[in-house]
């Protein structure tokens, strides 16, 4: 038996360790995650999400469905603290060149339990305006 060790230091995000019970990936920045970029949100229908940052700026982007449309936040994170996105919130992350994060959900979580949500034109400057 022998300790195992993980990394990944490529653009986007890979699972590094997965069981039959929970996954562990590691999210880098990627193109799709500058705020420049921003055109869609997710939520795991079935499953919470854990983040938690290590190095450079992550913004938990998420957003609320009301009467009148989607409502949007941000959590500007904190290094080594573990933030937990409830099942069904709609998320995404915004981030820099130099952010690491970990990544921690269960390991049914996957495209069938998930939706995406593309935003419109109004949606994309709502969300670019809590940034000013």
């Amino acid at each position: 038996m022998e300790i195992q060790s993980y990394s990944f230091d490529g653009e986007g995000m890979s699972p590094v360790y997965k069981n039959s019970t929970w996954m562990v990936g590691i999210k880098n920045w990627k193109p799709a995650n500058d705020l420049g970029a921003i055109d869609c949100i997710e939520r795991h229908n079935l499953t919470d999400e854990l983040f938690v940052l290590l190095n450079g700026t992550c913004t938990l982007l998420y957003a609320h469905e009301g009467d009148e449309g989607l409502r949007f936040g941000t959590v500007v994170m904190e290094p080594f603290r573990v933030y937990s996105i409830p099942r069904s919130m709609w998320h995404n992350t915004i981030t820099t060149h130099d952010t690491k994060l970990i990544l921690i959900e269960d390991s049914s979580t996957s495209s069938e339990n998930s939706d995406v949500m593309t935003l419109d034109e109004q949606q994309i400057a709502e969300v670019k305006s809590l940034f000013n």
